[in-house]
């Protein structure tokens, strides 16, 4: 599934990941009948920085609901490297946007996976997505 409110979606295999869009309570990506306990929430470099400064209340409240989340992820389309380097357009400084996804992880028990580019995120979120729906299947928990 996909969120209706991301303006660029990844396209996934269909024969492994169902790509239907409606407004997920969190994250970008999920799976249909578990919107409530799988999610992946997407980020570009630039896009982080923003919700890590302009819209920190909104995504502070997006890793609040997703802390709730049995399998949660957030992506970042962007080398960690950049992060370490300041390689970015932004007033923030390396060591505050470091702190603050230690943070995500740290404190909100959610796992933050630098995949230096949109190709590499796309593979991974279809991976992730595919991995949970395995698992809640081989639990009788999925709606498969």
């Amino acid at each position: 599934m996909i969120d209706t409110r991301e303006k660029q979606p990844y396209a996934f295999d269909s024969e492994r990941v169902g790509m239907v869009r409606r407004a997920l309570p969190a994250g970008d990506y999920s799976l249909a009948g578990h919107e409530t306990e799988v999610a992946v929430e997407r980020k570009s470099l630039a896009d982080l920085l923003g919700t890590l400064t302009r819209g920190r209340r909104r995504f502070k409240a997006e890793l609040k609901r997703l802390a709730t989340y049995r399998f949660a992820a957030v992506v970042v389309e962007a080398n960690f490297r950049d992060a370490l380097t300041g390689n970015y357009n932004s007033q923030l400084k390396p060591n505050a946007l470091i702190g603050s996804v230690m943070s995500i992880t740290l404190d909100h028990g959610i796992p933050v996976f630098w995949l230096g580019d949109r190709q590499a995120a796309v593979a991974f979120t279809e991976w992730y997505l595919a991995r949970c729906h395995e698992i809640l299947k081989r639990e009788g928990t999925s709606n498969e």
